[in-house]
């Protein structure tokens, strides 16, 4: 049975047949630490019977709590290629939700390769949609060209608790393309929002 469970300074040791993948980003050890010391609740491994690690969730909380900005981020999601296809990306990520929404986070982003057409897919079967390309935003190691990346949010408010008077302000809308109008989705109201920047 697979065990999902906090993530340690010594599976640091342990998880090279998950980050040898091209598709998955690399750190340097002290971003690991600085995860862990600072969000160790979102960071999340799962272990096979054997002991063998399968994948990891690494994210933190952000934002704004007074400008209703609080969220979760996905900073790294990542299965080692044998254990592909289970499930198991999308169970990390619902605990990611879990937690963001006991923070009291608003929803949860990430950035994702836009190659990475799986994980687009994916993402958009957990509800996620495209809210803005960021040009050259990973790194090439290898001479090619910088990637750009998919920044995506939940097409539906990780927290059905909001209640009708929930109101998002366009001041949160600042990171998205002029003129575009989004639908938020709070629990069972719906609030559409137009904005201009």
């Amino acid at each position: 049975m697979t065990t999902l469970r906090a993530f340690t300074c010594d599976d640091l040791f342990r998880f090279n047949n998950i980050n040898l993948d091209p598709l998955t980003e690399t750190y340097g050890i002290p971003f690991y630490l600085q995860y862990l010391a600072h969000w160790p609740e979102y960071f999340i491994v799962a272990e096979a019977p054997g002991g063998e690690l399968m994948g990891y969730i690494m994210g933190k909380a952000e934002g704004s709590v007074a400008r209703e900005e609080w969220h979760g981020h996905v900073t790294a999601l990542s299965v080692a290629p044998e254990f592909r296809r289970l499930g198991l990306a999308a169970k990390l990520m619902e605990l990611l939700e879990e937690i963001s929404e006991r923070k009291g986070g608003f929803f949860v982003d990430l950035f994702v390769r836009v190659s990475n057409q799986v994980a687009v897919n994916m993402y958009k079967q957990l509800g996620y949609s495209v809210y803005r390309t960021v040009i050259e935003y990973y790194s090439a190691s290898n001479g090619e060209p910088d990637e750009d990346a998919y920044g995506e949010l939940p097409s539906v408010a990780v927290s059905p608790k909001r209640s009708q008077n929930t109101y998002i302000h366009s001041t949160h809308c600042s990171h998205f393309n002029k003129g575009k109008r989004i639908i938020v989705f709070v629990g069972l109201n719906i609030l559409n929002l137009s904005y201009n920047i």
